[in-house]
């Protein structure tokens, strides 16, 4: 099997994950380069023995590069995107591909006139929890499947800097989510009713944006899946999903460090959820990267496409568009 090799596209904290998995799980990987414009990362990738260059223009200029894993900030993406399948290499992207939907359109027309892959990074689809709930609910355990439940809250806010550049709780948390029920419940999203509020810290809702939401998406069949967001939950990071069919229900709770039970006198007590999604997710990043590298190398059909990341995309700016305008709207409005 031929060896692939690869560039990382950003050493922040979400590309020193894949930097390292890359570096300590996948023998048949090589890591030819790592671009990142900022001294602490040039020291990083340098301390790795790794190959470092400041641009991305070093990577689409090397034709020995298979494949090239953006980890940048958000408004490099489509760039990014666009000038790797211009040059012929694999794409695996975190999300998002970018906060216009225009510009997404016109980046993927790029990669498939390309011919090359993209994968996006919604790494909860890989996560061994959530996949034993796809599972079941495509092996028909729990029937027809009619309700979808999910949580996920924040141990704590980002700063506002962040939020005034995220594309706000819908594009940058949430999507995940809306992601996920099309997900689990195979099927597509034709309506969606949300409200969001400034429940956490003001200075959120003074930069545009809102901390805590309630979101309702219908399905085409008239199913629902009903998604909870807060940027702040006091006790950790809860990631929780359930659903519910004709025959029954699964769900999954929130990972632990430990599973111990302290009791006494004054109750029972027990660790709290592990405290943010590095931790969380550890697992998922690894496999979702094991996906990506497996598609480029067996030629199969990547587990995430680029019209996953646009039809979440899509149900994220309807969920912003039903909370300022106060009523269900219809993904088709979203053009």
């Amino acid at each position: 099997m031929k060896r692939i090799k690869v560039a990382v596209a950003g050493a922040g904290r979400i590309g020193k994950i894949h930097i390292e998995n890359i570096f300590e799980r996948f023998p048949r990987v090589e890591l030819a380069l790592v671009a990142d414009q900022s001294p602490e990362a040039e020291t990083y990738i340098k301390g790795k023995g790794l190959n470092y260059a400041n641009g991305f223009d070093a990577i689409v200029g090397n034709s020995e590069i298979d494949a090239v894993i953006i980890c940048s900030p958000t408004d490099t993406h489509a760039n990014f995107v666009e000038q790797a399948a211009k040059a012929g290499k694999h794409i695996f992207c975190e999300k998002p591909l970018d906060l216009s939907l225009d510009q997404v359109v016109k980046t993927l027309q790029v990669v498939e006139e390309s011919k090359v892959k993209l994968m996006l990074g919604f790494n909860r689809r890989f996560d061994p929890n959530f996949l034993k709930i796809k599972s079941m609910v495509a092996d028909g355990k729990i029937g027809d499947p009619q309700i979808l439940k999910i949580t996920s809250r924040d141990p704590g806010p980002p700063p506002v800097s962040y939020v005034k550049v995220s594309g706000g709780l819908f594009m940058d948390m949430a999507i995940h989510d809306f992601d996920m029920a099309r997900y689990i419940m195979g099927k597509e999203v034709v309506e969606v009713y949300a409200r969001g509020a400034v429940l956490v810290d003001k200075a959120i809702g003074e930069a545009g944006d809102i901390d805590t939401a309630l979101t309702t998406l219908t399905f085409a069949d008239g199913t629902m899946a009903n998604i909870d967001n807060c940027r702040k939950a006091v006790y950790g990071y809860d990631q929780r999903l359930e659903a519910f069919g004709s025959k029954g229900m699964v769900k999954v709770d929130n990972n632990f460090p430990d599973n111990h039970q302290y009791y006494s006198d004054a109750g029972v007590h027990g660790s709290l959820p592990l405290n943010f999604f590095l931790e969380r997710y550890t697992t998922s990043y690894l496999n979702e990267m094991n996906a990506f590298f497996q598609s480029i190398q067996n030629g199969s059909d990547l587990p995430v496409t680029g019209n996953d990341a646009l039809e979440a995309m899509k149900i994220a700016l309807a969920a912003l568009k039903s909370v300022k305008e106060n009523r269900p709207v219809k993904v088709e409005e979203i053009v």
